[in-house]
């Protein structure tokens, strides 16, 4: 991580660059982790899952509180992730579970 102050606007959008794709490594990590859970629930209720969201939305602002990330913004981030991978996770398991799979 650089310790030197930014000099310029480029140099920061260079880093934010660098820090988005860093991101799409690790959501592509949990992509896979979410994608094997999916073929472990049994229904859509289990995918859902909203006491476990909720608790993972917590986690995150307790976090971020620690981390010096405001936790209204690791909120809302954590809520749009994880309700586009309760989306994708309701997919696969509607493909795994489809009629005539069996």
């Amino acid at each position: 991580m650089p310790s030197l102050e930014p000099r310029s606007l480029d140099e920061i959008r260079a880093r934010i660059d660098t820090l988005d794709g860093e991101l799409v490594d690790l959501l592509a990590r949990r992509q896979e982790l979410v994608r094997a859970a999916a073929a472990l629930k049994t229904d859509e209720q289990a995918v859902r899952a909203p006491d476990r969201a909720e608790r993972v939305i917590g986690a995150a602002r307790l976090r971020a509180e620690s981390a010096g990330l405001a936790p209204e913004v690791a909120e809302a981030v954590w809520r749009a992730m994880v309700g586009a991978f309760i989306e994708l996770e309701l997919t696969e398991h509607r493909r795994t579970t489809a009629p005539g799979d069996a």
